[in-house]
């Protein structure tokens, strides 16, 4: 188990990565088209755990919209220092016919960390002015427990659960101010075991509104789109101003599955733990969610 967890870190470091993507000719071709190839006007940045993977499929489906290579591009966040044409390698050649989205009229990609890293909002106004952005908001109690199994099934942590929230304060000591300050700074740290702080919607968005308008923003909450998704994929479409249309399948995209239930105790803490600052997010979309 150990040595195939780190053959599975070696193949996927950035570093590998990186070298695999020059390897491929069809890669080398997106990159050396670069110019000719449309920025998103459709971002989906968070929050992860979320639906992410369901909406972005639902949007796949749709014959307006074109989606990116990959569905987390990660520029904004990770791969910022790699430039514009490197991003722009991801989305399809503007005006190809001969693309299976030719009728295309938005491009997107969904890169669920952008909500939570501190310095995406104002990189992507600066690149994306007239972006819209969608966020999916998920009960951060359910979130928070979601992540930290797919922490623990990808090899990254080590703790119990309760063990994890408990070290998280330390872990993070310092992390965001340090993302803030050295622009180049990567925290596996900040990415990994934010299993709480993600969960603190109102601050992250509260950061997103100084630097787009509301008009361009949509809140959705994660449970009302797994519950009714042809109703909420239908606000979607009006949002984007897109053509009604129906999805192949409705339901979850995301290929992974948790059986393991939180304790009971747990569960209550962190309800009294996010309480306020749900409170407070309710208060900021003048609306509230049935989160217990």
């Amino acid at each position: 188990m150990r040595s195939s967890r780190a053959t599975t870190r070696f193949w996927h470091s950035p570093a590998v990565r990186q070298t695999r993507q020059l390897a491929s000719p069809r890669l080398w071709f997106r990159y050396w088209t670069a110019g000719r190839r449309a920025l998103p006007s459709l971002v989906i940045a968070g929050a992860q755990k979320a639906g992410t993977t369901s909406l972005f499929g639902y949007l796949c489906d749709h014959p307006q919209c074109a989606p990116s290579l990959t569905k987390e591009v990660h520029y904004f966040d990770r791969n910022f220092t790699r430039g514009e044409s490197w991003y722009r390698m991801h989305f399809p050649l503007a005006g190809d016919a001969a693309h299976e989205n030719a009728g295309a009229t938005i491009t997107f990609e969904s890169s669920p960390y952008y909500m939570f890293d501190p310095r995406v909002p104002q990189r992507m106004r600066q690149s994306l002015p007239d972006a819209k952005v969608i966020f999916l908001l998920r009960n951060p109690v359910s979130r928070a427990y979601s992540h930290y199994q797919h922490s623990r099934r990808r090899g990254r942590e080590a703790l119990t659960f309760e063990a994890a929230i408990a070290a998280e304060g330390a872990r993070l000591a310092g992390e965001h101010e340090k993302l803030l300050q050295e622009p180049n700074y990567q925290s596996q740290l900040h990415q990994r075991f934010s299993y709480l702080a993600r969960g603190i919607y109102v601050d992250q968005l509260r950061r997103w509104q100084a630097h787009y308008p509301a008009e361009q923003m949509l809140v959705l909450q994660a449970e009302r789109m797994f519950r009714s998704p042809e109703e909420v994929f239908a606000e979607v479409l009006e949002f984007l101003g897109l053509d009604p249309c129906r999805p192949s399948r409705f339901g979850n995209r995301y290929a992974g599955g948790y059986q393991e239930t939180m304790k009971q105790e747990t569960r209550q803490r962190l309800v009294e733990h996010f309480s306020p600052h749900n409170e407070r997010l309710f208060e900021l979309l003048g609306t509230r969610y049935d989160w217990k």
